[in-house]
């Protein structure tokens, strides 16, 4: 009888601490699967022997968002994507979501994971992937994600991380947002089919000052993003007890989807507000619009940082 220890269902374990900080990654996904601050969540965890509900700390990789029915033309080919969110018929976040990486580097504070996505239907490119996660007693989780076409050809590639952001012990309903965002990408149906963008200005999605969460239901892209003077941007979250966490990025992700996570099932519905900042926008893959045309040999790099506020 084989005794050896069973790995959980989310993969390999990686703690890393810094200070008040403490992480724990899944290997399948390079996942973060939990982020405290002193103790508190700072991000909505799962537990090691659970599939990861909702995409909870997922890279998304090569492509955030949804690829409309799968489909994009490619050199006058029509390529088809599998179906992972079959209730909208769409390509939802990538490739990457279930891959096991395997652990290339680690020491207390940091984990490097490594793993390479294969040519396949619908996305005929090698390109490999490392996850970077670091924890800084001042700085929070640093969470990086280097891509590098190892193919011939032009892969068209995009990438996010998707937290579900915590700000504290209150229901999500008193939470308070802010974002700098001037325009948000309407949405059409059931589907949410990208249908142009809009103003933020006057509106229900209007976070640009701060303003509570309330009972909107968000499952958007925004865009328009307003940089610091360093080149960064960063959405807060905070609860009225005094306790938040915040979100930074850079220019190399100009969008930044927002969800409420509304679900029939209230042990998962409205739980943390994911904050995904985006290279590209939904169906990039088909618009090209902020695509990113990887040639062979490039490499390409998203990093993002998650603080206790």
């Amino acid at each position: 009888m084989d005794s050896s220890p069973v790995c959980p269902v989310s993969g390999n374990q990686i703690t890393i601490e810094a200070g008040p900080y403490r992480a724990v990654i899944a290997s399948v996904g390079a996942t973060l699967r939990q982020l405290q601050y002193v103790g508190r969540d700072l991000v909505v965890p799962f537990a090691a022997d659970q599939v990861r509900p909702l995409y909870r700390g997922a890279v998304l990789a090569p492509w955030p968002n949804r690829v409309v029915d799968g489909r994009y033309r490619l050199s006058d080919a029509v390529q088809q994507l599998p179906l992972n969110e079959p209730a909208r018929s769409h390509a939802l976040h990538g490739l990457a979501l279930w891959l096991d990486f395997a652990v290339a580097d680690q020491g207390e504070a940091s984990v490097s994971l490594v793993q390479e996505i294969e040519p396949q239907a619908g996305y005929p490119f090698r390109v490999a992937l490392e996850v970077i996660y670091r924890v800084d007693a001042v700085r929070g989780l640093t969470w990086q994600v280097t891509a590098v076409n190892m193919g011939p050809g032009a892969a068209p590639y995009g990438t996010a991380p998707h937290p579900y952001l915590m700000a504290g012990s209150s229901p999500l309903d008193r939470w308070r947002l802010t974002l700098p965002a001037a325009s948000f990408i309407a949405v059409e149906g059931d589907r949410l089919l990208p249908a142009g963008p809009r103003s933020v200005a006057g509106g229900d999605f209007d976070f640009r000052s701060g303003r509570g969460i309330g009972a909107a239901k968000i499952d958007h892209a925004f865009g328009d993003v307003s940089w610091d003077p360093s080149g960064y941007a960063t959405a807060v979250l905070d609860d009225p007890t005094g306790t938040g966490v915040t979100i930074t990025w850079d220019k190399t992700c100009p969008w930044v989807q927002v969800c409420t996570a509304d679900q029939p099932s209230p042990e998962l519905s409205r739980l943390g507000l994911a904050v995904e900042p985006m290279t590209c926008p939904p169906n990039a893959f088909n618009s090209h619009q902020n695509l990113v045309w990887l040639d062979h040999g490039q490499t390409h790099q998203a990093t993002w940082q998650i603080r206790a506020w």
